[in-house]
């Protein structure tokens, strides 16, 4: 019983193996995202802004992905991407934002 007992707690410990199946994956490219909740999920707009000219007055975002997440996988996005954005200033340096015009 007792070597039963250490196989279950070292197959326990064994850490997970993820595959991540790429075969039907997307690529799209977005310079613009948007978010909105409710209690029960976060959504997420990906699109391109289409607008080229300085100055202009109005702003067309051709929406192409909308991404529906439980609020308990947008909090692990979150997460992931403050890490990754950490480890990317660290190589790359500091990336500024500047409040869109017109914002106070």
């Amino acid at each position: 019983m007792a070597k039963q007992k250490d196989k279950d707690e070292t197959a326990a410990t064994e850490e997970l193996k993820v595959h991540w199946d790429d075969s039907k994956m997307q690529t799209h490219y977005a310079n613009v995202c948007n978010a909105s909740c409710t209690r029960e999920e976060v959504t997420l707009l990906f699109g391109t802004n289409q607008s080229w000219r300085p100055g202009q007055r109005d702003l067309t975002v051709q929406l192409s992905n909308r991404i529906v997440l439980s609020p308990f996988a947008a909090k692990r996005l979150a997460l992931l991407l403050d890490a990754t954005l950490k480890k990317y200033e660290a190589s790359f340096g500091e990336i500024v934002i500047q409040a869109p015009r017109g914002n106070a």
